[in-house]
């Protein structure tokens, strides 16, 4: 765990050290003359990646547990600002040369990259302002602007979302014009330099419309007439959206890359097991596996058995120990997973392989659930239990060939669980568990739907932890949640004083149970 604790100890002495001499260290080095717009661009598509620290601290710590998507045995290092600086650090350098690229885009035939480069920063931006709330974001990352911001206010969660959800629309429009600007000029592209849709702008477009559904959704009930008459535009246009084989994710063997923080981030913690919310939804009466996604996400104790930690454990549960995921350890011998590990671990291999395994910003499955969740309320829509039941059904069968085609292309992965036929897959769809009958009501059919959405995003629980916070309805053995957001990381207060005490007093408190705008 040094290398990561040193790295976070060298950006908080220097974010303090820097402070008295604030111009001299923000001379901007992404002058255009000395970086092309391509390499800056893919950089940011870089900063896509999960943070070490974020996942270790954040992840790990805090949201498995509070989504009840895994168990956390224990708590360990209690550093959840670590991983607060790690979202804030990632997401401000990726805005700051956000703007200087903008800075370049100074005529018409760049619309189309200004176009990829607004879906990219809106997705990141979503994610920091619903971990955090209101965050620093018109004013930020413009140190090298003409008339430099050195420390920036707050703007509100609903500005940024409806500034956010305007840029996708505008860039959706820009991708879908050809080639050409209305001039007759070729657009300038990025080329082999964009490394995440290999400058495919069908994919641009489809990931770009689905975030549009994902985020309107979100605050369809604290502000309908906002949200509902652009998702209905959407639906009924048939906008193009991600479907089965164009999902979203990073990919570290097509980006030539290794994907180490995963596995450090579950082997330096090593406290999260299989738990009893998710083994009895994915299990029947008799505890039968009846989802297939079970033996993907988790294994087998050292004795072969499925056992879960219990959500709510007593003074007589018997602490998780062994070490399954180290993979020092169990690349010499698979089955040593270590004395004392008597519940089912994460799958080795699914936070093992550095290579075949993505991280996953959007997939088609979670289009359908969201599609199927339109349909079965009517937002901006003729409210239709049909097209629900069908979007429901493919989102399922799409998240069930998802995470079984990610074991199948993993060179790394060994002792693979069966993969199933679709016919087999269908049987899984239409378990009397998962199976969604019109004739039951609207409230439990919403809910099989919220918990397949919830299931399909085992590896983003920071979405599983915005579906809980705007639904409340996922699988869940704990007493209502009130764990709402992440405290600002202690380098804010200490850097942006000024604004980060006005913004603590206009919410009240920097704490976790204050909740974000579209949760009010």
């Amino acid at each position: 765990m040094k290398k990561p604790w040193i790295i976070l100890g060298i950006l908080v002495l220097s974010l303090f050290s820097c402070d008295k001499d604030f111009e001299t260290f923000n001379q901007n080095p992404l002058a255009p003359t000395q970086v092309a717009d391509g390499a800056i661009f893919n950089g940011i598509i870089n900063s896509l990646r999960l943070g070490w620290n974020r996942q270790l601290f954040l992840h790990n710590e805090v949201l498995y547990d509070v989504t009840e998507q895994a168990a956390v045995t224990a708590k360990t290092f209690g550093n959840v600002s670590g991983g607060a600086e790690d979202v804030w650090s990632n997401y401000y350098e990726a805005l700051k040369n956000a703007n200087a690229l903008y800075g370049n885009f100074d005529s018409e035939i760049y619309d189309q990259q200004k176009a990829q480069l607004d879906i990219v920063m809106a997705y990141k931006t979503f994610q920091v302002t619903d971990l955090f709330g209101d965050i620093p974001y018109s004013e930020a990352g413009l140190a090298y602007a003409n008339e430099p911001i050195l420390r920036a206010s707050y703007d509100t969660q609903e500005s940024i979302y409806k500034k956010l959800l305007t840029d996708l629309q505008l860039a959706s429009e820009v991708l879908s014009r050809g080639g050409q600007t209305a001039d007759g000029e070729n657009y300038v592209r990025f080329g082999t330099f964009e490394s995440l849709f290999n400058d495919n702008l069908d994919q641009w477009i489809r990931f770009s419309n689905s975030l549009q559904l994902r985020y309107l959704l979100r605050i369809y009930e604290k502000d309908p007439e906002y949200a509902e008459p652009r998702i209905g535009d959407l639906i009924v246009s048939g906008a193009n959206t991600i479907v089965e084989g164009s999902d979203a994710v990073m990919t570290p063997r097509d980006q030539n890359w290794s994907n180490l923080g995963v596995n450090w981030s579950f082997r330096e913690h090593n406290k999260v097991r299989m738990g009893s919310t998710i083994w009895e939804f994915m299990t029947d009466d008799d505890e039968a596996i009846i989802d297939p996604r079970v033996r993907i996400f988790f294994e087998p104790n050292n004795n072969d058995e499925w056992i879960a930690f219990p959500q709510i454990p007593s003074s007589t549960t018997l602490q998780s120990g062994g070490e399954p995921y180290q993979k020092d350890r169990r690349d010499v011998n698979y089955e040593d997973k270590g004395d004392g590990n008597i519940y089912a671990p994460v799958n080795f291999y699914l936070v093992r392989d550095e290579l075949d395994i993505p991280e996953i910003l959007m997939t088609s499955a979670e289009v359908q659930f969201i599609r199927a969740e339109i349909f079965m309320r009517g937002i901006g829509v003729s409210q239709d239990p049909f097209l629900a039941s069908a979007a429901y059904q493919n989102g399922m069968l799409e998240s069930l060939k998802f995470w079984q085609n990610l074991v199948v292309d993993s060179e790394a992965w060994i002792n693979k669980p069966d993969i199933l036929s679709v016919g087999e897959l269908f049987t899984t769809v239409s378990h009397p568990k998962y199976v969604l009958d019109l004739g039951d009501s609207e409230e439990v059919n919403l809910e099989k739907i919220y918990a397949q959405r919830w299931v399909d995003a085992f590896r983003q629980p920071w979405e599983a932890f915005s579906l809980l916070r705007r639904t409340n309805v996922v699988p869940r053995t704990k007493v209502e949640n009130e764990f709402f957001r992440f405290l600002y990381p202690p380098s804010e207060s200490a850097l942006n004083a000024e604004n980060y005490n006005a913004q603590v007093s206009n919410m009240g408190a920097d704490a976790n149970d204050v909740k974000v705008w579209w949760m009010e």
